[in-house]
């Protein structure tokens, strides 16, 4: 067991949640331990939004036309309107239901209609009458063709069917099914998803799935609140998300991303810093030791130079000659056999480097520990399994939620690293911040990442203790440690929170980098979204092909409509 004198910091006694486990019998020792409980700090927190299981779900391939359906069918029953108008407004809006009413209340139907490229159909008179052999000119293969194999869309242009078919096949083609426009000059209108289906459908039947398919993913193409997992190898799963789309997730497969970026999660970096940290680390990590051992920077430019000829006296491409050993050649005549002490001096570019290396050594210090204390996940399940038949003891939750405490805080303390080396260098906020309040504000936050700092790393060692070779009291003394010190962790972890949010980038001139939010509980896991498709007449969600047999019904009922208004007989 570790010496008591490594959490000194941590007062164990003076804690409301509970007395030390040591004292009184063993009745009021598991008393007083039961009252020990993990601090929910997210009570007040900006996350409270995502506290209900339905605030992050998880879409799959099954539930997506759910999912889409659910939507489609308010806009349908708000403008009394069929599957394809509302699909086709909700495109436009990129499925943003409050902004299409917005819309539709502030403007009126028609401006929301003609904005989206949507019009309604006039009913003909009923009273006319298309003879069988009439004629069309189709404007765009300069035919004429029988009125029966022709095709009037809702914006009344009309064209042969064979035109229709080539523009819908080329549309599909090049990437524009969720919006093809009529073939008519200057004309805005959306074709009609039945009409593009059931001919191209005659022509290539994989091309038609094609065009449905990317109309049913456009839910989540065009969506803001919902993306795809970025898994790799890709798991098919997509993620909604309601209210602010600055969080982190977690989906089934078992990935935690950053909604916003799609990237890992880096709380409390940005994503713009994440992005320029991700490709700085990755590159410079690899090429760092290289460089440090093959070249030296230019006393001119600062350039790092590599010597690959015999001689000493190497020229950068700026054109500036120095000495390889010395660095202060300026001609071949050069001599620095001499010792001269460099005094204090040290150059720009070191200077560069060794505060990148600062930041770096310890951002990857604290990602290789959290890949440690991950694989020591299955040792503490050995160590609980082994202490509850020597012990007795059946709860070990405090263990795992410690453990888990530790995960997150350590994922944090590692991004903290990324974020303090951009928040106060002079790559992104050189003209927001003098030095003296730079200096000012990067001691509060050391401050604050010191004490988080110190606290995890003995959460860490309380983990690791030998738990199954404890005695009952020894167990207990050391759950009453790692509740209280993962409270005291999480603590700390929501101050460098607030720190960050409120102290620095909240002080920002054009404070364009926000931060997820900080959750105690950690990536909030999204739920699968429930499903329930019916057969024809059951009630529920009607599923896709219901959806689409019905309006082939409609468009082939409606096609003596669409004919007639083409050419009347009197």
């Amino acid at each position: 067991m570790s010496s008591e004198e490594d959490y000194n910091d941590v007062d164990y006694d003076d804690h409301d949640d509970g007395d030390s486990p040591s004292s009184g019998d063993d009745n009021d020792n598991d008393n007083d331990s039961d009252n020990l409980e993990f601090a929910d700090t997210n009570a007040n927190d900006q996350c409270d939004s995502f506290s209900s299981p339905s605030s992050c779900q998880v879409i799959t391939s099954d539930s997506l036309w759910a999912a889409q359906w659910n939507i489609l069918q308010k806009v349908m029953d708000l403008l009394m309107v069929g599957v394809h108008h509302a699909r086709t407004l909700l495109i436009h809006y990129h499925w943003n239901v409050d902004k299409l009413v917005t819309v539709f209340v502030d403007k009126d139907k028609d401006h929301l209609f003609a904005e989206a490229g949507v019009k309604m159909l006039k009913c003909p008179d009923l009273g006319t009458y298309v003879s069988p052999s009439s004629t069309l000119f189709c404007h765009v293969c300069m035919e004429n063709v029988q009125f029966n194999t022709a095709t009037q869309m809702d914006c009344q242009h009309s064209f042969c069917n064979d035109c229709w078919t080539e523009h819908f096949i080329q549309q599909i083609r090049d990437g524009h099914s969720r919006r093809i426009r009529c073939m008519e000059h200057k004309c805005n209108t959306i074709c009609d998803e039945s009409v593009i289906r059931n001919l191209v459908s005659k022509r290539d039947q994989d091309l038609a799935k094609k065009f449905d398919r990317v109309l049913l993913e456009s839910y989540i193409e065009e969506n803001k609140f919902v993306n795809w997992c970025p898994s790799v190898p890709h798991c098919g799963n997509a993620i909604r998300v309601e209210g602010d789309v600055l969080c982190e997730v977690g989906c089934t497969c078992g990935l935690q991303f950053c909604f916003g970026c799609l990237s890992e999660a880096h709380s409390p970096c940005s994503c713009l810093m994440w992005d320029l940290w991700s490709k700085k680390w990755k590159d410079e990590s690899l090429n760092l030791n290289w460089i440090k051992v093959n070249t030296k920077n230019c006393p001119s430019c600062q350039k790092p130079v590599e010597k690959n000829e015999g001689c000493n006296i190497v020229r950068c491409v700026c054109g500036k000659p120095f000495c390889w050993v010395c660095l202060q050649a300026k001609s071949y005549n050069h001599k620095c056999g001499s010792y001269v002490d460099p005094g204090d001096s040290i150059e720009q570019a070191k200077k560069i480097l060794y505060r990148y290396r600062h930041y770096y050594e310890r951002f990857k210090a604290h990602r290789d520990s959290l890949k440690l204390e991950t694989e020591l996940e299955k040792t503490v399940k050995v160590k609980i399994s082994s202490s509850e038949k020597k012990t007795g003891l059946l709860d070990f939750t405090w263990l795992e939620k410690g453990m888990c405490r530790l995960f997150r805080s350590r994922r944090a303390l590692s991004y903290s690293y990324a974020f303090a080396f951009y928040m106060f260098g002079d790559e992104l906020f050189k003209d927001d911040l003098s030095k003296q309040e730079r200096e000012l504000k990067q001691n509060l936050f050391e401050d604050q990442q010191q004490q988080f700092e110190a606290n995890v790393e003995k959460l860490s060692r309380l983990i690791e203790e030998p738990i199954d070779k404890y005695s009952v009291d020894e167990v207990k003394d050391t759950r009453v440690k790692v509740v209280i010190l993962s409270n005291v962790v999480a603590k700390f972890c929501k101050s460098m929170y607030d720190c960050i949010e409120n102290d620095l980038l909240g002080c920002l001139r054009y404070n364009i980098h926000n931060i997820a939010p900080y959750r105690s509980d950690g990536v909030e896991m999204a739920s699968e979204l429930s499903v329930s498709l019916s057969s024809t007449g059951s009630g529920g969600v009607p599923s896709e092909e219901e959806i689409n047999g019905w309006m082939m019904e409609i468009d082939e009922s409606s096609s003596f409509e669409r004919s007639s208004k083409m050419t009347r007989v009197s």
